[in-house]
Protein backbone atom coordinates (compact mmCIF):
# COMPACT_ATOMS: atom_id res chain seq x y z
CA UNK A 1 0.00 0.00 0.00
CA UNK A 2 1.72 3.32 -0.58
CA UNK A 3 1.20 5.37 1.95
CA UNK A 4 2.00 9.56 2.40
CA UNK A 5 1.66 10.86 5.65
CA UNK A 6 1.22 14.31 6.88
CA UNK A 7 2.01 16.26 10.25
CA UNK A 8 0.69 19.07 11.69
CA UNK A 9 1.49 20.88 14.88
CA UNK A 10 -1.08 21.47 17.42
CA UNK A 11 -1.83 23.49 20.60
CA UNK A 12 -4.63 22.82 22.86
CA UNK A 13 -5.29 25.27 25.17
CA UNK A 14 -6.75 24.04 28.88
CA UNK A 15 -9.83 26.06 29.89
CA UNK A 16 -8.56 25.90 33.52
CA UNK A 17 -4.93 25.54 34.41
CA UNK A 18 -4.04 21.80 35.06
CA UNK A 19 -1.82 21.81 38.35
CA UNK A 20 0.49 18.67 39.17
CA UNK A 21 2.67 18.08 41.37
CA UNK A 22 5.65 18.53 38.22
CA UNK A 23 3.83 22.49 37.77
CA UNK A 24 1.07 23.74 36.08
CA UNK A 25 -0.24 23.14 32.29
CA UNK A 26 -1.82 26.01 30.31
CA UNK A 27 -1.21 24.51 27.10
CA UNK A 28 -0.40 21.54 25.33
CA UNK A 29 1.33 20.35 22.33
CA UNK A 30 0.46 18.42 20.27
CA UNK A 31 1.14 16.40 16.37
CA UNK A 32 -1.67 15.14 14.14
CA UNK A 33 -0.83 12.40 12.19
CA UNK A 34 -2.58 12.07 8.94
CA UNK A 35 -1.79 8.37 6.67
CA UNK A 36 -3.39 8.08 3.54
CA UNK A 37 -3.33 6.39 -0.16
CA UNK A 38 -1.18 8.33 -1.89
CA UNK A 39 -3.85 7.00 -5.26
CA UNK A 40 -6.65 7.97 -3.38
CA UNK A 41 -6.16 10.76 -0.71
CA UNK A 42 -9.46 10.96 0.71
CA UNK A 43 -9.17 7.78 2.45
CA UNK A 44 -7.45 8.85 5.85
CA UNK A 45 -6.38 8.09 8.94
CA UNK A 46 -5.62 10.55 11.84
CA UNK A 47 -4.06 9.76 15.07
CA UNK A 48 -2.25 11.73 17.53
CA UNK A 49 1.16 11.91 19.04
CA UNK A 50 1.16 13.63 22.38
CA UNK A 51 4.10 13.77 24.58
CA UNK A 52 4.37 15.46 27.89
CA UNK A 53 7.70 17.41 28.13
CA UNK A 54 9.84 16.37 31.25
CA UNK A 55 7.29 12.98 31.60
CA UNK A 56 7.48 11.21 28.59
CA UNK A 57 10.16 8.64 27.59
CA UNK A 58 10.21 9.76 23.89
CA UNK A 59 9.74 13.67 24.29
CA UNK A 60 13.08 15.97 23.28
CA UNK A 61 13.93 18.93 21.35
CA UNK A 62 13.91 16.45 18.23
CA UNK A 63 10.85 15.55 18.87
CA UNK A 64 9.19 16.52 15.41
CA UNK A 65 12.37 15.40 13.78
CA UNK A 66 12.17 11.81 15.04
CA UNK A 67 8.37 12.02 13.95
CA UNK A 68 9.31 13.48 10.32
CA UNK A 69 11.63 9.63 10.56
CA UNK A 70 8.91 7.48 11.65
CA UNK A 71 6.83 9.13 8.78
CA UNK A 72 9.60 8.11 6.05
CA UNK A 73 10.07 4.56 7.23
CA UNK A 74 6.18 4.21 7.53
CA UNK A 75 5.67 5.15 3.71
CA UNK A 76 8.54 3.18 3.06
CA UNK A 77 7.15 -0.34 4.36
CA UNK A 78 3.43 0.74 5.14
CA UNK A 79 3.84 -0.82 8.87
CA UNK A 80 5.28 -0.31 12.23
CA UNK A 81 8.42 -2.11 13.24
CA UNK A 82 6.87 -2.19 17.24
CA UNK A 83 10.76 -3.73 18.10
CA UNK A 84 12.37 -0.66 16.54
CA UNK A 85 10.27 2.36 17.78
CA UNK A 86 9.61 0.48 21.59
CA UNK A 87 11.26 3.61 23.01
CA UNK A 88 8.67 5.59 21.51
CA UNK A 89 5.66 5.41 23.21
CA UNK A 90 3.69 8.40 21.95
CA UNK A 91 4.76 8.28 18.36
CA UNK A 92 3.30 4.35 18.45
CA UNK A 93 0.37 5.48 19.90
CA UNK A 94 -0.60 8.00 17.05
CA UNK A 95 0.66 5.59 14.51
CA UNK A 96 -1.40 2.80 16.24
CA UNK A 97 -4.67 5.06 16.31
CA UNK A 98 -4.14 6.17 12.72
CA UNK A 99 -3.97 2.71 11.55
CA UNK A 100 -7.02 1.82 13.09
CA UNK A 101 -8.83 4.67 11.76
CA UNK A 102 -7.68 4.10 8.28
CA UNK A 103 -8.56 0.29 8.17
CA UNK A 104 -12.30 1.17 10.15
CA UNK A 105 -12.87 3.84 7.52
CA UNK A 106 -14.42 5.23 10.30
CA UNK A 107 -13.52 6.98 14.17
CA UNK A 108 -15.82 3.72 15.33
CA UNK A 109 -12.76 1.54 15.60
CA UNK A 110 -14.00 -1.50 17.12
CA UNK A 111 -18.02 -2.86 17.40
CA UNK A 112 -18.72 -2.63 21.23
CA UNK A 113 -21.53 -2.02 23.27
CA UNK A 114 -19.71 1.17 24.32
CA UNK A 115 -19.25 2.68 20.48
CA UNK A 116 -23.12 1.34 20.04
CA UNK A 117 -23.89 3.65 22.73
CA UNK A 118 -25.52 0.89 24.86
CA UNK A 119 -23.30 1.08 27.30
CA UNK A 120 -20.54 3.70 28.93
CA UNK A 121 -17.47 3.19 30.75
CA UNK A 122 -17.18 3.85 35.08
CA UNK A 123 -14.37 6.56 34.88
CA UNK A 124 -13.11 8.55 38.17
CA UNK A 125 -13.10 12.34 38.06
CA UNK A 126 -9.82 14.22 38.11
CA UNK A 127 -9.51 16.56 41.20
CA UNK A 128 -6.97 19.10 40.09
CA UNK A 129 -3.84 20.53 42.59
CA UNK A 130 -4.79 23.89 43.66
CA UNK A 131 -5.85 25.99 46.83
CA UNK A 132 -7.83 24.31 49.15
CA UNK A 133 -11.07 26.04 48.34
CA UNK A 134 -10.61 25.56 44.36
CA UNK A 135 -10.14 21.88 45.07
CA UNK A 136 -12.93 22.01 47.65
CA UNK A 137 -15.30 23.58 44.46
CA UNK A 138 -14.24 20.43 42.33
CA UNK A 139 -14.85 17.98 44.62
CA UNK A 140 -18.61 19.36 45.14
CA UNK A 141 -18.88 19.67 41.37
CA UNK A 142 -17.89 16.02 40.57
CA UNK A 143 -19.69 14.70 43.00
CA UNK A 144 -23.05 16.84 41.90
CA UNK A 145 -22.71 15.87 38.79
CA UNK A 146 -22.82 12.24 39.29
CA UNK A 147 -19.61 11.29 40.08
CA UNK A 148 -19.02 8.08 42.97
CA UNK A 149 -15.14 7.70 41.80
CA UNK A 150 -12.63 10.74 42.36
CA UNK A 151 -9.10 11.00 42.01
CA UNK A 152 -7.10 13.68 43.53
CA UNK A 153 -4.11 15.25 42.97
CA UNK A 154 -1.50 15.72 45.75
CA UNK A 155 1.61 16.92 46.88
CA UNK A 156 1.09 20.87 46.07
CA UNK A 157 -1.17 22.40 48.79
CA UNK A 158 0.42 21.23 51.88
CA UNK A 159 -0.51 17.79 53.40
CA UNK A 160 -1.84 18.69 56.70
CA UNK A 161 -4.56 20.91 54.30
CA UNK A 162 -5.12 17.42 51.70
CA UNK A 163 -6.04 15.48 55.00
CA UNK A 164 -8.22 18.75 56.27
CA UNK A 165 -9.72 18.18 52.62
CA UNK A 166 -10.46 14.84 53.10
CA UNK A 167 -11.96 14.22 56.22
CA UNK A 168 -14.51 16.96 55.01
CA UNK A 169 -15.24 14.49 52.30
CA UNK A 170 -15.66 11.50 54.32
CA UNK A 171 -17.58 13.56 56.94
CA UNK A 172 -20.00 13.25 54.29
CA UNK A 173 -19.73 10.40 51.93
CA UNK A 174 -18.44 6.88 53.02
CA UNK A 175 -16.24 4.72 51.02
CA UNK A 176 -19.62 3.16 49.77
CA UNK A 177 -20.89 6.84 48.92
CA UNK A 178 -17.27 7.44 47.16
CA UNK A 179 -14.53 5.92 46.46
CA UNK A 180 -11.25 7.99 46.60
CA UNK A 181 -8.15 7.45 45.09
CA UNK A 182 -5.13 9.83 45.42
CA UNK A 183 -2.14 10.65 42.76
CA UNK A 184 0.67 11.54 44.38
CA UNK A 185 2.43 11.89 41.61
CA UNK A 186 5.81 11.25 42.97
CA UNK A 187 6.00 13.98 45.74
CA UNK A 188 6.32 11.99 48.60
CA UNK A 189 10.01 11.52 50.07
CA UNK A 190 10.88 7.95 50.81
CA UNK A 191 11.52 8.56 54.21
CA UNK A 192 8.18 10.47 54.58
CA UNK A 193 5.99 7.72 52.87
CA UNK A 194 4.43 5.27 55.16
CA UNK A 195 4.20 7.58 57.94
CA UNK A 196 2.11 9.75 55.50
CA UNK A 197 0.00 6.37 53.73
CA UNK A 198 -0.84 5.40 57.56
CA UNK A 199 -2.30 9.39 58.07
CA UNK A 200 -3.96 8.93 54.73
CA UNK A 201 -5.24 5.28 55.65
CA UNK A 202 -7.73 7.08 58.20
CA UNK A 203 -10.08 7.87 55.21
CA UNK A 204 -10.69 4.80 53.57
CA UNK A 205 -8.46 4.93 50.44
CA UNK A 206 -9.11 3.09 47.68
CA UNK A 207 -5.33 3.38 46.10
CA UNK A 208 -2.68 5.89 45.91
CA UNK A 209 -0.31 6.48 42.72
CA UNK A 210 2.76 6.76 42.15
CA UNK A 211 3.51 7.99 46.34
CA UNK A 212 7.66 8.18 45.87
CA UNK A 213 9.65 9.03 42.41
CA UNK A 214 9.90 6.43 39.90
CA UNK A 215 13.23 4.31 39.87
CA UNK A 216 13.31 3.63 43.07
CA UNK A 217 12.33 -0.09 43.01
CA UNK A 218 13.39 -1.22 46.22
CA UNK A 219 12.07 0.90 48.58
CA UNK A 220 8.73 0.99 46.34
CA UNK A 221 8.33 -2.89 46.75
CA UNK A 222 8.90 -2.14 50.71
CA UNK A 223 5.85 0.20 50.22
CA UNK A 224 3.81 -2.00 48.32
CA UNK A 225 4.30 -4.45 51.27
CA UNK A 226 3.74 -2.29 54.10
CA UNK A 227 1.59 0.32 53.12
CA UNK A 228 -1.92 -0.01 54.54
CA UNK A 229 -3.20 1.87 51.09
CA UNK A 230 -2.88 -0.09 47.91
CA UNK A 231 -0.01 1.34 45.71
CA UNK A 232 -0.69 1.88 42.27
CA UNK A 233 2.47 2.32 39.67
CA UNK A 234 2.34 5.06 37.05
CA UNK A 235 5.84 7.16 36.60
CA UNK A 236 7.55 3.40 37.20
CA UNK A 237 6.17 2.20 34.12
CA UNK A 238 7.54 5.39 31.91
CA UNK A 239 10.85 3.96 30.10
CA UNK A 240 10.68 0.69 30.82
CA UNK A 241 9.58 -0.88 27.24
CA UNK A 242 11.50 -3.98 27.13
CA UNK A 243 9.37 -7.24 27.80
CA UNK A 244 11.57 -9.04 30.13
CA UNK A 245 12.28 -5.83 31.99
CA UNK A 246 8.55 -5.35 32.69
CA UNK A 247 8.29 -9.08 33.66
CA UNK A 248 11.66 -7.60 36.15
CA UNK A 249 9.55 -4.80 37.42
CA UNK A 250 6.13 -6.38 38.11
CA UNK A 251 8.04 -8.94 40.07
CA UNK A 252 9.88 -6.64 42.31
CA UNK A 253 7.67 -4.24 42.85
CA UNK A 254 4.83 -6.38 43.22
CA UNK A 255 2.07 -3.81 43.46
CA UNK A 256 -1.66 -3.80 43.99
CA UNK A 257 -2.26 -1.99 40.40
CA UNK A 258 -0.53 -0.73 37.38
CA UNK A 259 -1.99 2.39 35.78
CA UNK A 260 -1.90 2.27 32.07
CA UNK A 261 -1.30 4.95 29.55
CA UNK A 262 -0.78 3.93 25.67
CA UNK A 263 1.04 8.13 25.22
CA UNK A 264 3.14 7.00 28.03
CA UNK A 265 3.52 3.30 28.52
CA UNK A 266 4.72 1.72 25.06
CA UNK A 267 1.26 2.44 22.61
CA UNK A 268 -1.47 -0.32 22.41
CA UNK A 269 1.24 -2.71 21.64
CA UNK A 270 3.27 -2.03 25.23
CA UNK A 271 0.38 -1.56 26.70
CA UNK A 272 -1.55 -4.88 26.12
CA UNK A 273 2.08 -6.66 26.93
CA UNK A 274 1.61 -4.55 30.49
CA UNK A 275 -1.97 -6.30 30.85
CA UNK A 276 -0.88 -9.83 30.22
CA UNK A 277 2.47 -9.33 32.75
CA UNK A 278 -0.15 -8.01 35.58
CA UNK A 279 -2.71 -10.72 34.78
CA UNK A 280 -0.05 -13.54 35.05
CA UNK A 281 1.34 -11.62 38.52
CA UNK A 282 -2.42 -11.43 39.95
CA UNK A 283 -2.12 -7.59 39.94
CA UNK A 284 -5.01 -5.41 39.49
CA UNK A 285 -4.86 -2.71 36.79
CA UNK A 286 -6.78 0.17 34.54
CA UNK A 287 -6.33 2.21 31.70
CA UNK A 288 -5.88 6.30 31.82
CA UNK A 289 -5.42 8.76 29.40
CA UNK A 290 -3.04 11.42 29.67
CA UNK A 291 -4.26 14.68 28.77
CA UNK A 292 -4.77 13.77 24.96
CA UNK A 293 -7.06 15.78 22.89
CA UNK A 294 -10.39 13.73 21.68
CA UNK A 295 -8.40 11.93 18.81
CA UNK A 296 -6.59 9.96 21.52
CA UNK A 297 -9.26 9.84 23.81
CA UNK A 298 -11.52 7.96 21.20
CA UNK A 299 -8.78 5.87 20.72
CA UNK A 300 -8.12 4.70 24.12
CA UNK A 301 -11.48 4.70 25.20
CA UNK A 302 -12.74 2.00 22.73
CA UNK A 303 -9.49 0.07 23.62
CA UNK A 304 -10.47 0.14 26.87
CA UNK A 305 -13.61 -1.14 26.36
CA UNK A 306 -12.81 -4.36 24.61
CA UNK A 307 -12.08 -5.53 28.21
CA UNK A 308 -14.24 -6.83 31.02
CA UNK A 309 -12.59 -4.55 33.68
CA UNK A 310 -14.98 -3.77 36.54
CA UNK A 311 -12.86 -0.62 38.07
CA UNK A 312 -13.37 2.79 37.54
CA UNK A 313 -10.79 4.11 34.64
CA UNK A 314 -9.37 7.42 34.23
CA UNK A 315 -10.84 8.55 30.21
CA UNK A 316 -12.26 12.02 31.72
CA UNK A 317 -9.64 14.39 30.00
CA UNK A 318 -11.28 14.88 26.89
CA UNK A 319 -13.38 18.38 28.15
CA UNK A 320 -10.54 20.32 29.15
CA UNK A 321 -9.72 22.20 26.38
CA UNK A 322 -11.11 25.19 24.83
CA UNK A 323 -10.10 23.95 21.37
CA UNK A 324 -10.57 19.96 20.97
CA UNK A 325 -11.87 18.50 18.23
CA UNK A 326 -15.35 17.23 17.83
CA UNK A 327 -16.39 13.26 19.04
CA UNK A 328 -19.08 11.84 20.02
CA UNK A 329 -17.92 11.43 23.23
CA UNK A 330 -19.52 12.94 26.82
CA UNK A 331 -19.38 12.50 30.61
CA UNK A 332 -23.12 11.47 32.73
CA UNK A 333 -23.14 10.43 35.61
CA UNK A 334 -19.60 9.44 36.48
CA UNK A 335 -19.50 6.87 33.07
CA UNK A 336 -17.89 7.77 29.07
CA UNK A 337 -19.82 7.41 26.96
CA UNK A 338 -19.59 7.35 22.75
CA UNK A 339 -22.44 6.79 20.32
CA UNK A 340 -21.47 6.31 16.68
CA UNK A 341 -24.86 5.41 15.11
Amino acid sequence: MPFKTKITPYTLIFKRPAGTSRGTYRERKIWILEIFDKNNPEHIGRGECAPLPDLSCDYSAEYEKVLTEFCAEFEKTGKIDFERWRNYSSLLFGFETAILHYESNSYKLWDTPFTCGAKGIDINGLIWMGDYEDMFQQVENKINTGFNCIKIKIGAIGFEDELRLLRYIRTNFTDKDLIIRLDANGSFPAAEALDKLKRLSDFDIHSIEQPIQAGHWDEMAKLCDTSPIPVALDEDLIGINDFSTKKELMKVIHPQYIIIKPSLHGGIFGGNEWIQIAESEHVGWWITSALESNIGLNCISQWCATFDNPLHQGLGTGALYHNNFEFPLHIENGKLWCNFL
